[in-house]
């Protein structure tokens, strides 16, 4: 069982592209070409695509606006396109490939993203000098704490669900030998049945639900940080 990341390319100069970066293009790709069919032709009266799309505009921005409130609504459109990135990414493995997510090499890209998004709009809302000072709140020897805080956010990001989707993925590639052993080896059977039949209940956990699971509690955790470094500290 290979556990890192496969490399579908190799050149001579030590370039090499893998099978993640491949199929974050591709769902990258699917993603955007998904928002074109459905704003194609738009129609006051949302029909087919444009009305599943406009539902899920409307749940992004009404679940962004309980969460951040209103001020941040700003940060709709990124939180919608990274929450079903992410979905497609994780569920990857329905079609039996190996999710991006599961490559840390991806998850910790996405974490730095987040973290020069956090950063800069912090900037932003708080000015130069109210960023760097509130690395001094509440007092000032918890600057070492704050600043840990601030570059460890990222990190755990990252590894949450690296984690959570490589254990999926370990998981469910350790019952498909063993059953395929059960079906082939010890009762002899011309094909692999029981790979098809038993792994579904957890096919359907560790492909569906914990995919779902795992970019909410990533975007979650993102609008958390972003609404938490946008506050002034002189604001109740």
């Amino acid at each position: 069982m290979d556990v890192g990341p496969r490399i579908i390319l190799r050149f001579d100069n030590g370039f090499y592209i893998t099978e993640t970066a491949i199929w974050a293009v591709i769902v990258a790709v699917a993603v955007v070409a998904f928002c074109l069919a459905c704003t194609r032709n738009l129609k006051r009266d949302p029909k087919g695509l444009q009305a599943v799309a406009e539902l899920i505009i409307e749940y992004v921005y009404s679940f962004v606006r309980d969460s951040m409130g209103k001020r941040n609504m700003g940060f709709a459109p990124y939180i919608g396109t990274l929450f079903i990135y992410l979905l497609v990414c994780n569920a990857i493995g329905l079609l039996g490939f190996r999710a991006p997510t599961a490559d840390l090499n991806f998850t910790v890209a996405m974490g730095i993203l987040v973290f020069f998004l956090i950063q800069i709009n912090s900037m932003r809302a708080k000015g130069v000098g109210g960023y760097f000072k509130h690395f001094a709140q509440p007092y000032p020897f918890m600057i070492p704490i704050n600043v840990l805080e601030e570059f460890t956010f990222p990190i755990s990001l990252s590894f949450r669900i690296f984690g959570n989707i490589l254990a999926g993925v370990i998981v469910m590639e350790l019952l498909f030998e063993l059953l395929g052993f059960v079906s082939m080896e010890l009762l002899h059977l011309p094909i692999p049945l029981f790979q098809a039949v038993i792994p579904l209940p957890l096919n359907a956990f560790f492909d569906i639900f914990e995919p779902a699971l795992q970019a909410f509690v990533f975007c979650m955790l993102t609008m958390s940080f972003i609404e938490k470094a946008n506050v002034l500290h002189h604001e109740d």
